[in-house]
C-alpha cells in the first residue's frame, strides 16, 4: 500500500464516507476509506457487552415515506443501486412531544398531528397547514442566505402560540441542531419534514443492518477498506494535497480527497495550515457544544406491558426551552429523548427478545473529560439513576409491584467523553460545528468535507451528503489542476 495512488481517498467509514464509497465505485474509482477506529459507523454505530448488541445513534431513520418517489430516502436507494426491501424498515407506532404540562401525538400520517393539534390548539391549526406548506415549498429551493437565519422567528410568524412552536421545534432540535436552543431555518426545514411530514421508522436489526449493507456493497465494487489506520498528515502545495501521511507511517495519495471527520478535525491535519485570510479559520469559534450522555436499559419485560407503547418521548420538563450545554454541571435533565426500539410496527409482528429503553440527555463534555478517573466512574453511577428517574416521570406509571431496577437485565451509559473517544469528534459535539459548509469546499482545491459538517445530518442526511460530495466534487467535475 506504500506510495499507492487512488482516485479517491475517502478519510473515516461513517455513513457519508460508506455512501461517498460505493456512489464512486459505482463509476469505477479506485477508492479506498480509512478509519482510525475498529468498527465502522462513526457517529452511528453499534457495540457488544457480554454479547448484547447495543446501538449508538440510531433512533430512527427519518425521511421514511416509501410512496414518494423523490423523497431523500428513495433518492439514497436509487444512487446507491441498493433496493428499499433491504433496509426492512419498519414504521414508528406512535410517538409523543411533552412541552411542560402539554403533549402532541405524532406517527407517520400527518392528519394524526393535525388531529392533535386541532383538539388542544384549535386557533393554530390553519396555521399549522400553512407551514407544513411552506416547509414542502422551501425544501424545494432552500436559500444559503437562510443557512444563518434562526428558525425561532420565522416559524412565529405563522405558529403564534408559543407552546406550539416548542412542541414542534422540540423534535428537529433533538434529531440535528447544533445550536443552544435555536436551529437554524434551513436545518429546521429539512428535519420538520423529514419527522413530520414523511416519518420514521427503524430496521428490525437497528443500525447493523445498514452499516452491513454499505459495507458489503462497498466491498463487492472493490472499494477497500482499511480499519484502526487513521491519517496523520494532509500534506499540501500549490493548493492541492499532495501526500496523506498514516498513522503507521505509510504515505498514500490520490486525485481527490473526501472527508467525514469534521471540517476543523480535517483542517488540523493540514500542513500547512489554511492561510489566516482564510474563513475556515475562524472555524475554532464554530466548534458546536451539543454532545449528549444517554443511559441504555435492557429489561425482561416487553415495554408495551408495562404501558409503554410510545415508540420516541421527546420531553422538556420546564416552561422554557432547554436545548443547551449544562454550564454548571455535567448533565442537564430538563429535556431529552425516550426511544424504545421495541415500539416499532415490525414485520410479521416481530418482537425484540429484551425491552430496550434508552434515554438521551444534554451533556458537558469539558466537565466528564477532566474528571479523575477514580471519580468519573462514580458520577456516571449517579447520573445514571437521575436520568433513569427522569424518563420514569415522562413513562406512564410502572404496573404495581414493578421495579425498573429489579426488571433491569443489563445496563450501558456514554457520555460526551465517550464520544469523542471512539469518533474524534472536537467537544463530542456529535452535530457538529454551529456554522455548516454546504458546498463541501475547502481552500484546497481537492480536498472536500462530507457528513455532519456539511450540514445534512442523521442517518439519512449523512449518506446523502456523502452522496452528494461524491457527485458534485468528482463525478461532475473535472479533476482539479
Amino acid at each position: 500500500m506504500e506510495g499507492e495512488h487512488y482516485d479517491v481517498i475517502i478519510i473515516g467509514a461513517g455513513l457519508s464516507g460508506l455512501a461517498a464509497g460505493i456512489r464512486l465505485a459505482l463509476f469505477d474509482k479506485k477508492v479506498i476509506i480509512l478509519e482510525r477506529h475498529n468498527v465502522i459507523g462513526g457517529l452511528n454505530s453499534f457495540y457488544s457487552i457480554d454479547g448484547r448488541k447495543y446501538d449508538v445513534g440510531l433512533h430512527a431513520m427519518t425521511n421514511f415515506a416509501p410512496h414518494i418517489k423523490k423523497s431523500p430516502l428513495n433518492l439514497i436507494f436509487r444512487q446507491l443501486r441498493i433496493h428499499p426491501s433491504e433496509f426492512n424498515l419498519s414504521p414508528q407506532k406512535q410517538s409523543k412531544i411533552i412541552f411542560d404540562q402539554t403533549d402532541l401525538l405524532f406517527n407517520n400520517n400527518l392528519d394524526f398531528l393535525k388531529s392533535q393539534i386541532a383538539e388542544k390548539f384549535p386557533k393554530q391549526i390553519d396555521n399549522f397547514s400553512k407551514i407544513c406548506t411552506i416547509i414542502e415549498q422551501e425544501f424545494q429551493n432552500l436559500s444559503p442566505q437562510k443557512e444563518s437565519l434562526s428558525a425561532f422567528p420565522l416559524l412565529s410568524q405563522f405558529i403564534t402560540d408559543p407552546l406550539l412552536a416548542n412542541l414542534l421545534l422540540l423534535p428537529p432540535l433533538y434529531y440535528g441542531s447544533p445550536l443552544e436552543n435555536d436551529i437554524s431555518w434551513n436545518q429546521f426545514v429539512i428535519l420538520f419534514k423529514s419527522i413530520f411530514l414523511e416519518g420514521l421508522a427503524r430496521p428490525y436489526e437497528g443500525i447493523r443492518l445498514i452499516l452491513r449493507i454499505l459495507k458489503d456493497k462497498f466491498k463487492s465494487l472493490g472499494g477497500i477498506r482499511k480499519m484502526k489506520c487513521g491519517v496523520r498528515e494532509i500534506r499540501a502545495s500549490n493548493d492541492k494535497v499532495q501526500t496523506l501521511f498514516l498513522d503507521d507511517g505509510t504515505t498514500l495519495s490520490a486525485t481527490h480527497i473526501i472527508s467525514s471527520i469534521g471540517l476543523l478535525e480535517t483542517l488540523n491535519l493540514c500542513t500547512p495550515p489554511p492561510p489566516s485570510s482564510n474563513s475556515t479559520q475562524n472555524f475554532n469559534q464554530t466548534i458546536g457544544k451539543i454532545s449528549f450522555v444517554e443511559t441504555l436499559s435492557v429489561i425482561k419485560d416487553q415495554p408495551s406491558s408495562l404501558g409503554w407503547n410510545d415508540t420516541i418521548i421527546f420531553f422538556n420538563d420546564s416552561k422554557d426551552l432547554q436545548y443547551q450545554c449544562p454550564d454548571n454541571q455535567l448533565v442537564n435533565t430538563n429535556s431529552g429523548v425516550i426511544c424504545i426500539p421495541n415500539n416499532y410496527e415490525y414485520e410479521n409482528d416481530q418482537k425484540q427478545p429484551e425491552g430496550i429503553i434508552r434515554t438521551t440527555v444534554l451533556g458537558n463534555y469539558n466537565r466528564w473529560n477532566t474528571l479523575p478517573p477514580e471519580d468519573y466512574a462514580t458520577q456516571k453511577n449517579h447520573w445514571f439513576n437521575l436520568i433513569q428517574d427522569k424518563a420514569l416521570k415522562f413513562l406512564p406509571a410502572l404496573p404495581p409491584h414493578h421495579n425498573l431496577e429489579s426488571m433491569t437485565l443489563a445496563k450501558d451509559m456514554f457520555t460526551p467523553k465517550t464520544i469523542h473517544k471512539y469518533t474524534g469528534r472536537l467537544n463530542g459535539a456529535v452535530y457538529g460545528s454551529t456554522h455548516k459548509n454546504p458546498s463541501g469546499t475547502t481552500h484546497l482545491k481537492n480536498l472536500s468535507i462530507c457528513g455532519t459538517d456539511q450540514g445534512f445530518l442523521g442517518i439519512t442526511g449523512s449518506m446523502l451528503s456523502g452522496i452528494t460530495i461524491a457527485n458534485n466534487h468528482v463525478l461532475i467535475k473535472n479533476d482539479p489542476s
